[in-house]
């Protein structure tokens, strides 16, 4: 996951391929942590948090990493939770970009 997280987000370009299989299944791997992909075309993690601010503070801290990095996932809060979708839209599908923003939203 630390090789991951090293890396910068490449976003936004439909010249870049979908990953399916096994490619897909190495970075997935690699990421661990709890990180599920759903329908080989989204990542997703619910992270859990003990009360409502943390989980807000949390769902900050990826925003602001959101534009650091030009990637923007999906966010989802509710008390004690917040979940964290992710994909490239530009292809309706997965990149190494993603895989990376979701190991730097690990280290957050």
């Amino acid at each position: 996951m630390e090789e991951l997280a090293k890396k910068e987000c490449i976003t936004g370009r439909p010249d870049v391929p979908r990953l399916v299989g096994e490619p897909l299944e190495a970075l997935k791997n690699q990421l661990g942590n709890g990180w599920d992909v759903v329908d080989e075309r989204r990542l997703i993690k619910p992270f859990s948090f003990p009360d409502f601010a943390s989980a807000l503070a949390f769902v900050n801290r990826v925003g602001e990493l959101a534009e650091q990095q030009n990637h923007h996932p999906n966010l989802q809060l509710r008390w004690g939770e917040a979940v964290v979708e992710i994909w490239t839209r530009t292809i309706d599908g997965l990149t190494e970009s993603d895989f990376v923003f979701a190991a730097k939203t690990e280290l957050l």
